[in-house]
């Protein structure tokens, strides 16, 4: 398996969240976010603490390969986790957001606060899919999302139960 490190997420992370903000990454995702929107993010994800955390996927010789988080949303009427991530270019196709995903059911396993962690990535998203499915989650249906706001999305429902 591909190894990896999750190093919490960190103030000099702005530089990678703005090398993710291409329109090949968030073409599931309604498009590119403005500079002032990745800022925004990037203070999100330092303020985001339990429950939930935001991380780095830190490569073995220390580069920093992309993003994987986790936090509270509602659900059908349960507080769950949901999760999501976001590889370089460069080192997609390697298995490292399968290992990412693996490591953040760990992380998310260890707060114990809820009993599944889910991910939605678009129906027309086949690698966020196969992550699902390779990292042992469980496909639960179709749904519709609104995601960034003003922008609707067909989403695949995956889920694993901690």
């Amino acid at each position: 398996m591909t190894e990896i490190t999750l190093e919490p997420w960190a103030e000099d992370d702005l530089d990678l969240l703005r090398r993710l903000n291409t329109p090949e990454i968030w073409a599931h995702l309604g498009g590119p976010e403005t500079e002032e929107k990745v800022v925004e993010r990037h203070r999100r994800y330092l303020d985001l603490g339990e429950p939930g955390r935001m991380f780095t996927v830190v490569l073995p010789d220390g580069v920093k390969a992309g993003t994987i988080g986790y936090w509270e949303r509602e659900w059908q009427g349960e507080t769950v986790y949901e999760t999501g991530w976001n590889v370089l270019p460069e080192h997609q196709g390697r298995g490292i957001a399968k290992a990412a995903a693996l490591a953040i059911i760990e992380e998310a396993r260890a707060e114990g606060r809820h009993r599944r962690l889910h991910a939605y990535p678009s129906v027309d998203n086949p690698a966020s899919n196969a992550i699902c499915r390779k990292a042992g989650f469980t496909f639960a249906g179709e749904h519709d999302f609104e995601f960034p706001k003003g922008h609707f999305m067909r989403c695949n429902d995956w889920y694993h139960d901690l």
